[in-house]
C-alpha cells in the first residue's frame, strides 16, 4: 500500500510540473509580460491546478503501472483532458471571464497533453524495454511449450540411445571454458564413445577439416555462434566432417541474453543510449543492407554478433542437421543436433528486409511472393521443425512462435508486410480475393481433394478466412472448400460477396493476421 501511494505521489507531481511547465512556456510566447500576468492570475491557475488533479486522478490517468498497452496509455490522457477543457470551457462561459486569454489556458492544456502523450510514450517503452530477470521472453517460452508438449529432446521421447560418458580430459576441458550445467548437457546429448569425440572451441572451420570423418562422430564446440563470420559456411563445414547420425553440439548468446548482458552492463540511462542508439543500429540495421553490409564487417570484423535462436536453429537445419535437443544454461543457449542430410543446395537464402517465398500457385506452379520480413532470418527453414514440436493455435497458426520479430507483429497487425505482393498481383501470379498461396509444406497438410480444388485457380491476396473467421486448421480447409465451390460456380459474384464481409470483419470486428 505504501509503495502504491508513493508510486501515484510520483506521477501527480510529475503531471502538475508538466502543466505548469506548459503554463510558463505559453505565457512567455502568448503575453509580453509573463510575471505579471502569471501573478494576476495565481490563484485561478490554482483552482485551474486542482480541476486538474481531480478529473485526472477520477480517469486514473495516474495508473501507469496498470496499463500494459500504450493505445490504454492514450485513452486515459485524451478523455481526461477532454473532459478537463470541456469543465474549464463551461466554468469561463458561465462566470463571463472575458478577461482570460483563451489561448493561454487552451493553449496550456494542449501543451500539456502534448508532454502526457510523450512521457507516457517513454514510460511505455521503458517498461516494456525492461528485461531485468530469467529466463528471456518469449524464445524461453517457446523452449518451455516444446516440453510441456512432451518433446524433451531425444533422450525424451524414449529413444534407444543411451548417453556416453566423456573422458576425465574432456570433462576438465568442458569445466575450465563453461560450467557444470554445460557439462551435463553435453552429457545427456552424447550419443559416442569418448574417443570418437571432438571437443574444440573455434571460429574456424580449418580447424574442424583437420579432423578426419573417421575418426570422429560428434563435434563440440564451446564457442559462441555470435564469433563465427560465416555461420552457414561452419556449420556445413561441421556436416561434412560427420559421418550420417554424426552429432554436434554448440552455444549461441540469444538476442533477448544479449540485451539481458547489455541492460546489466551499463548504468540506468546509459544502457538504453547505448542499446538503442549505438549497438542496435550497427548490430541490427547495418548487416540487413548489401549497401551498408560491408560496413557492419569493417566495425565488427564479424564478431559478437546479434543472433536470435529461431535463426541459430534454420541455419544449423539449412546446413543439414536434425534438432535434438536445447536449454537455457549460465547466459547461453545451447543446442544439440545430429547430421540428418547434406546442407541445403540453396545459393542465396533470404536475410535483408523483403523476402522471397515459394509458394504453390496455379496449376500446382511455384511461384515467388514477394513479403517484407516478418520472420528473423531463416526462420523459414524451421517451418517442419515448429510443426513437429509445438501445436497450432486457433486460425492454424503456431503457439508462442519465437521465429517473429517485434516489428514483424506490428507489420502482420497492419498487414505492412504483404504490400510488396501488390507486385504480384501486377505481374498475374495473384489476384485480389483467394485462397493465400501456400508453402509446399501446408500445401501438403491439406486433403488431397482440396489440394486439387486449390491448383485449379490462382491464389488471393485477401483470403476467405476473413470472412469466415475459422478457429482451427479443418475448419480453414471447409472455409476454403466453400468458397471455391461457390466460385466454380459463379466467379465474380464469389469474390464480391466474400470481399465485402472480409472487409467488414477487418474494420468492425478487427480481425487481424497473427
Amino acid at each position: 500500500m505504501e509503495r502504491f501511494i508513493k508510486r501515484r505521489l510520483i506521477y501527480i507531481v510529475f503531471d502538475l510540473l508538466l502543466v505548469i511547465l506548459s503554463y510558463l512556456i505559453i505565457l512567455h510566447i502568448a503575453t509580453s509580460s509573463a510575471r505579471n500576468y502569471f501573478n494576476r492570475y495565481f490563484y485561478s491557475f490554482m483552482i485551474f491546478l486542482g480541476i486538474w488533479l481531480f478529473v485526472s486522478w477520477f480517469f486514473k490517468k495516474y495508473a501507469f503501472h496498470e496499463y500494459n498497452r500504450f493505445d490504454k496509455i492514450f485513452r486515459s490522457v485524451l478523455v481526461g483532458n477532454f473532459v478537463i477543457a470541456g469543465t474549464i470551457g463551461i466554468l469561463m462561459y458561465f462566470s463571463r471571464t472575458a478577461y482570460y486569454s483563451r489561448w493561454v489556458v487552451f493553449g496550456t492544456m494542449l501543451l500539456a497533453t502534448f508532454f502526457e502523450f510523450l512521457f507516457g510514450l517513454v514510460y511505455h517503452f521503458l517498461k516494456t524495454s525492461n528485461i531485468n530477470g530469467m529466463p528471456p521472453d518469449h524464445e524461453y517460452l517457446a523452449l518451455k511449450a516444446q516440453h510441456e508438449n512432451g518433446y524433451l529432446g531425444h533422450n525424451g521421447n524414449g529413444s534407444q540411445f543411451k548417453p556416453f560418458k566423456l573422458s576425465q580430459l574432456q570433462e576438465k576441458t568442458i569445466l575450465e571454458e563453461c560450467n557444470g550445467g554445460t557439462l551435463q548437457f553435453i552429457e545427456k546429448n552424447n550419443l559416442f564413445p569418448s574417443e570418437t569425440v571432438r571437443i574444440v572451441s573455434t571460429t574456424n572451420p580449418i580447424n574442424i577439416k583437420s579432423y578426419s570423418q573417421n575418426h570422429q562422430s560428434s563435434i563440440i564446440n564451446l564457442k559462441r555462434v555470435n564469433d563465427i563470420r560465416f555461420v552457414s559456411q561452419f556449420f556445413s563445414t561441421v556436416n561434412e566432417s560427420l559421418p550420417d547420425g554424426g552429432t554436434f553440439i554448440c552455444c549461441v548468446e540469444t538476442k533477448d541474453l544479449r540485451k539481458q548482458r547489455i541492460f546489466k552492463k551499463y548504468p540506468f540511462i546509459l544502457n538504453y543510449i547505448y542499446y538503442y542508439l549505438i549497438d542496435f543500429p550497427i548490430k541490427r540495421v547495418l548487416p540487413k543492407f548489401n549497401s551498408t553490409k560491408w560496413l557492419y564487417f569493417l566495425l565488427t570484423r564479424g564478431q559478437n554478433r546479434v543472433i536470435t535462436r529461431a535463426e541459430t536453429l534454420g541455419r544449423l537445419i539449412y546446413a543439414g542437421f536434425e534438432v535434438l535437443d536445447e536449454d537455457y544454461i549460465d547466459s547461453m543457449c545451447y543446442i544439440a543436433v545430429k547430421k540428418a542430410c547434406a546442407p541445403a543446395n540453396d545459393p542465396d537464402p533470404s536475410y535483408g528486409p523483403l523476402v522471397r517465398l515459394k509458394r504453390v500457385g496455379k496449376n500446382g506452379n511455384i511461384i515467388t511472393v514477394f513479403k517484407m520480413r516478418t520472420m528473423y532470418p531463416y526462420a523459414e527453414y524451421l517451418q517442419d521443425y515448429i510443426y513437429q514440436r509445438y501445436r497450432l493455435k486457433s486460425g492454424g497458426k503456431f503457439e508462442n512462435d519465437f521465429r517473429v520479430s517485434t516489428q514483424g507483429k506490428f507489420m502482420r497487425k497492419f498487414w505492412i508486410d504483404e504490400l510488396p505482393m501488390t507486385f504480384n498481383i501486377l505481374n498475374g501470379d495473384l489476384k485480389l480475393f483467394g485462397v493465400r498461396p501456400l508453402s509446399q509444406h501446408y500445401f501438403n497438410l491439406y486433403s488431397k481433394d482440396l489440394q486439387e480444388m486449390r491448383t485449379k485457380y490462382k491464389p488471393g491476396l485477401i483470403p476467405p478466412f476473413y470472412a469466415d473467421m475459422p478457429k482451427t486448421l479443418e475448419e480453414i480447409q471447409l472455409s476454403e472448400k466453400r468458397y471455391l465451390e461457390s466460385y466454380e460456380k459463379a466467379p465474380f459474384r464469389t469474390d464480391w460477396k466474400y470481399f465485402w464481409k472480409a472487409w467488414y470483419n477487418i474494420i468492425f470486428k478487427h480481425a487481424r493476421s497473427q
